[in-house]
């Protein structure tokens, strides 16, 4: 008897935080992750190329598309690891990487996606976490667009370059670490 859900038993979550490199990484070690597909949403832009989407004029951001089961790690699971791996309180910005295709934003599929959302963005901003305000925009799912191949697993492939190691390997590290609990085997 197989244990593996059917595709019909995933969901899918879109996020943005950033560089999609550090965070594909980052939810690729999480258990119940089945796939995290790098990406572009929020433009109007049709199949936006990274050149473009880099200029910061598509309205598109960076995002990772999160394909999961729900049975092993929760939607707002996922929400935790997602705000957890980057600062949801600069606008626009990540680290070195600015520009409207670095901005916090929340793609929900659908409305329970966006009540919890809403309700987390809510209690942290109450609970003063990040001793700043939330600015993550939470925004309906209207278009998507796969990364070239190149972005695809890159800190998997690429771990070895400069980027990598002083960027994308401190956050890989730290989020372990703090999520040990939920990690793959």
């Amino acid at each position: 008897m197989s244990t593996t859900p059917s595709d019909s038993a995933l969901a899918t979550a879109t996020f943005g935080s950033g560089c999609f490199w550090c965070t594909e990484a980052v939810f690729l070690s999480l258990a119940g992750v089945k796939s995290v597909i790098s990406g572009y949403s929020g433009g109007p832009a049709p199949n936006p190329t990274y050149r473009q989407v880099c200029t910061g004029n598509t309205g598109h951001a960076e995002v990772i598309r999160v394909t999961f089961d729900p049975t092993v790690v929760t939607y707002p699971q996922l929400l935790e690891a997602f705000f957890f791996s980057h600062d949801p309180t600069t606008l626009n910005r990540q680290g070195n990487d600015v520009g409207t295709q670095y901005r916090s934003v929340i793609f929900y599929h659908d409305d329970e996606q966006k009540r919890q959302a809403e309700e987390i963005i809510q209690k942290l901003d109450e609970s003063g976490a990040y001793g700043s305000p939330i600015v993550t925009e939470v925004s309906p799912l209207i278009n998507y667009y796969p990364a070239e191949d190149y972005h695809q697993d890159y800190f998997a492939l690429h771990g070895h370059e400069p980027y990598c190691q002083m960027v994308v390997r401190p956050k890989v590290e730290k989020f372990r670490k703090a999520f040990a609990g939920l990690l793959k085997n």
